[in-house]
């Protein structure tokens, strides 16, 4: 019965085949076999369509503001004294899974930091993942019941192993997903949700650093000023994943109203212009700036309704997920070191034999450990709906500092080869430079 709704033509909105074939890869498995993971596969897929909604047209989007509904959000996990940081069985396949795509995104990171683009052959892969499918709760035609940060967290982790620019290119768009699924309202929900379930998801993406010395996503010189039933925007983004590409975009600005605030705003508004912009590093992210001239956007677009948004616990879960790029690049910062310094030899031995290259390796490896589990840790409180700004401070702090230093000591342990871009470990260092002063693109 699962699979003659699956290939109803009633509801084309949901690629529910795409995604069985994801997880089918899995279901002959050992494992997959221990879990009945097909019996819960195919009921996934009747739920998902039983569930399904049409995508609707986000040009000149209102949202319903006299919609008396409650926005769907995801349980909260059960609180837990004991903090594990190993990964479920379900989060180990999928971080299989991701790891092979990684491989891929690593064969073709030099092409991609050189072109500034990313294939559509690797966009089609990617999309083939259906990572949105674990993000979105079942009454909205996904999988999912409770909070899954912990999962995003390794996902995005995952990616990054593979290329941190990338990583942060192909998220984004979830990132926006996760923004709207914890503070949207009902209708805006219901609008922009199914956007995100397609064969060919639309892209959007977050804008909130500025072109200004010393940023901080608190003190906003892009303004917000209403108007009767509109607000009128007026500032500069830049730092904006994919910003030549994305549907819509997730705008801080500042309010006379509700302070600080994210609106939704179409790409095609008038008033918005996109430039690229030719940066250091997160070349795969094509990085854009916005300029907003007079931008009219509905009251409506305000995420979260006219009561707006928690904007502090908003920029918490974005730096919760630059931490997470920064772990996994440091990974793969660390894993071609280990073996590098163990088969360059100098003064007829390995390098790796002098102290002075066995240290820094080994303090890297505990600069990394700590990045990790700070991380975790502020990942693991965000999921059970506890108060975790304490925790992703320390996370981002120490992320920003140690990551910028891994980089460079990644490239100082290669010596002459560390400059060469026929290495990749220059490349890391760039993209982890932007750690510290970016907010744009990631949700958690």
């Amino acid at each position: 019965m699962a699979i003659k709704e699956k290939k109803s033509k009633k509801s084309p909105e949901y690629p529910l085949a795409t995604y069985f074939k994801f997880y089918n890869q899995l279901l002959d498995t050992k494992v997959g076999k221990a879990l009945n993971l097909r019996k819960i596969s195919e009921r996934f897929v009747y739920e998902g369509t039983k569930n399904g909604t049409i995508a609707t047209n986000i040009v000149s989007k209102i949202f319903n503001n006299n919609n008396t509904g409650k926005a769907e959000r995801l349980q909260a996990k059960s609180n837990n004294d004991l903090f594990d940081l190993n990964y479920n069985e379900d989060q180990m396949m999928i971080q299989q899974t991701i790891q092979q795509f990684a491989v891929k995104m690593r064969t073709a990171a030099e092409e991609i930091d050189d072109n500034f683009t990313i294939s559509e052959e690797l966009w089609k892969e990617f999309n083939e993942l259906q990572l949105a499918y674990l993000q979105v709760p079942e009454s909205l035609g996904g999988l999912m019941k409770e909070k899954s940060t912990v999962t995003q967290m390794m996902m995005v982790e995952t990616l990054a192993h593979g290329d941190l620019g990338q990583a942060l290119a192909f998220f984004t768009r979830h990132s926006v997903l996760n923004a709207i699924i914890n503070f949207g309202t009902e209708s805006q929900q219901n609008d922009l949700i199914p956007e995100f379930l397609q064969d060919k998801p639309i892209i959007a993406s977050i804008a909130i650093n500025e072109p200004t010395p010393l940023f901080s996503p608190y003190e906003l010189n892009t303004i917000a000023e209403k108007r009767g039933t509109e607000f009128i925007l007026n500032g500069k983004k830049n730092m904006v994943p994919l910003g030549e590409k994305s549907s819509y975009f997730l705008v801080a600005a500042q309010t006379k109203e509700n302070e600080n605030q994210i609106f939704i705003v179409n790409k095609n508004s008038k008033g918005l212009t996109t430039n690229f912009e030719r940066s250091m590093g997160l070349n795969a992210a094509q990085l854009c700036e916005l300029s907003f001239k007079n931008v009219i956007v509905d009251e409506s677009a305000m995420l979260g309704g006219n009561d707006g948004i928690n904007y502090s616990e908003f920029i918490n879960y974005c730096k919760l997920g630059w931490c997470s790029l920064a772990v996994g690049c440091c990974q793969a910062v660390l894993d071609y070191v280990i073996p590098y310094a163990n088969d360059r030899h100098a003064f007829g031995e390995p390098i790796s034999h002098r102290q002075a290259v066995a240290f820094m390796i080994a303090d890297m490896k505990i600069e990394l450990e700590s990045m990790r589990i700070l991380t975790q840790r502020a990942a693991s409180k965000a999921e059970q709906g506890l108060d975790f700004q304490k925790e992703v401070y320390l996370a981002h702090i120490m992320c920003c500092d140690k990551g910028m230093q891994i980089g460079s000591n990644g490239v100082q342990l290669l010596g002459g080869h560390g400059f060469v871009r026929d290495f990749p470990v220059e490349r890391w260092y760039r993209d982890l430079r932007a750690v510290s002063i970016a907010v744009n693109g990631l949700h958690l």
